[in-house]
């Protein structure tokens, strides 16, 4: 039978409490009327999912599939689905209730991620999967099943971040040569930034507490990066700026901490900040001197249905390939699968994090 893993519940305190892995046999799936039958093949871990485990996140359940992040094949198709889909590889959309509103999810509606949630039954850690047809996304053509699972939540958060908060429109030319800053550059979010900030034509620098991933970042097309921990990095980074253009365009950031008393002076007035996280503390101060550099602070999460499917459809144009950092295979491989979390909780990783997920014989290995 198919397979779903899920949290199992434990006593402990939100922080303290670290839910193990449980894996149950389910039925085998039907789709609907404009539904589709999906084989999984491949899925990714997220921050959320950790925070999940540790009992830091919202509405978690502990009867829904974990994980956001999925692809698979089309395998079957309910009355009224598109034809075209049949046999085609697919992402799975990451999130529910938010379809084209650029400035947020439209009033009324519930927006939530899906995997380990209340409030929607999705998640990509199975063997199948029946969604709407809608919330599918044709997987880009270039892309291996693992390299695919790395891409819809991470993709879609630093689409958002970049092209919608900052500015950074594919194809305005105001956008190329811009100096855009990237922090804590080795997780899924900020290198997905980076491949897409280089890709428009932006100057992009990084920041780390490892070397090694700022010269892995290079590799990858940044322009230069320094060290967080140094307490002059932001002087550091003034150096490296270009001489035609001394000053920040924007800052990508999912730390907080520190970040708008280290990058309000190098900010060009009118500078933009777009927060997707804040991994340092849930606070973080706000200066005056940002306030008369006119600096806009802007909030970030995921985003809608529609700048999923136009990220998507970039990363397919540019042959953009997510960076994987570490897979197993097996959904029943649990063993495995903490050890990818314990890369997570470890700051090891650079790039993500994939289960390959194998549906043969799956009722034989329980």
């Amino acid at each position: 039978m198919p397979r779903l893993l899920h949290i199992k519940k434990i006593d402990g305190k939100p922080g303290e409490v670290y839910y193990p892995l449980q894996l149950k046999e389910v039925p085998k799936p039907e789709p609907g009327p404009g539904e589709v039958l999906v084989r999984l093949t491949a899925a990714a871990l997220n921050h959320r999912d950790l925070f999940i485990r540790h009992h830091q996140y919202p509405a978690i359940s502990f009867d829904a599939p974990m994980l956001a992040d999925g692809c698979g094949v089309v395998e079957k198709l309910g009355p009224d689905a598109p034809s075209s889909l049949l046999h085609r590889p697919v992402l799975l959309t990451p999130m529910r209730g938010w379809a084209a509103d650029p400035a947020g999810p439209e009033p009324g509606s519930i927006f939530t991620v899906t995997g380990s949630s209340r409030l929607t039954d999705v998640g990509a850690a199975q063997d199948y999967i029946v969604v709407s047809a809608a919330e599918v996304e044709p997987a880009p053509a270039h892309l291996a099943p693992v390299e695919a699972a790395a891409l819809p939540l991470v993709g879609l958060t630093g689409w958002r971040a970049l092209v919608t908060k900052a500015g950074c429109a594919p194809g305005d030319p105001a956008t190329r040569g811009k100096n855009i800053l990237v922090t804590g550059i080795g997780g899924g979010v900020a290198l997905q930034v980076l491949q897409f900030a280089v890709a428009v034509g932006c100057n992009v620098f990084v920041t780390s507490g490892d070397r090694a991933k700022i010269d892995r970042a290079v590799a990858l097309g940044a322009r230069g990066g320094v060290i967080y921990k140094d307490d002059a990095w932001d002087k550091e980074l003034a150096g490296m700026l270009p001489p035609e253009r001394q000053y920040l365009d924007a800052v990508i950031d999912g730390a907080g901490g520190k970040v708008v008393a280290k990058t309000a002076r190098l900010l060009r007035q009118g500078g933009i900040i777009a927060q997707y996280g804040m991994t340092v503390a849930p606070k973080m101060d706000w200066s005056m001197q940002a306030v008369l550099a006119n600096v806009d602070l802007k909030g970030s999460t995921m985003g809608s249905r529609r700048e999923f499917a136009d990220m998507v459809k970039f990363v397919a144009d540019n042959k953009i390939t997510p960076v994987v950092s570490r897979t197993v295979k097996g959904l029943d491989n649990l063993e495995g699968i903490d050890s990818l979390f314990a890369d997570m909780e470890a700051g090891r990783q650079f790039g993500k994090l994939v289960i390959e997920i194998d549906t043969a014989d799956a009722s034989s290995k329980l």
